[in-house]
């Protein structure tokens, strides 16, 4: 496949999870909730996750922000339901390392979230991806070290 047609490709894929965001709302049964935003661009993130015996349950997000932004958060609630914790964050270190252009382990699957490598190029998106795995992470950490 041609690289034009692997970035539509990747370009329709981030605007489905834009306009048919998956994982979208609150979970209200008492997980964990965490809060971020990007001052830079006014992207925030309310996201709300599950987590149970180490494994990640159910996540959900709302907010506000760019296309970006709001598909990077419905890929990963799909990416982290089900998956251990500690799953879960080597999951948000690889998409932080893809962010940066490093290479990726080929052992890992990232499905619809492959779709987001073409953001690397463009230094100023990078904070608008990440935004919602920064939030997962700051949850499960916090969830595993209470205050």
């Amino acid at each position: 496949m041609s690289s034009l047609n692997l970035d539509q490709l990747y370009r329709r894929v981030i605007m489905d999870h834009y306009k048919n965001p998956r994982n979208k709302g609150e979970l209200t049964d008492g997980g964990l909730t965490i809060d971020m935003n990007n001052p830079t661009c006014g992207d925030r993130i309310h996201l709300t996750m599950q987590v149970e015996d180490g494994i990640v349950q159910d996540a959900k997000f709302d907010g506000e922000g760019c296309s970006i932004s709001m598909a990077s958060a419905s890929m990963m609630t799909q990416a982290v339901k089900g998956k251990s914790v500690e799953d879960a964050v080597r999951l948000s270190k690889a998409f932080s390392d893809m962010m940066l252009g490093k290479e990726l382990d080929d052992s890992l699957d990232l499905g619809d979230i492959e779709a987001l490598s073409g953001v690397s190029q463009f230094p100023a998106r990078i904070k608008c991806a990440t935004l919602a795995w920064k939030a997962m992470e700051k949850g499960v950490d916090s969830d595993a070290n209470p205050k």
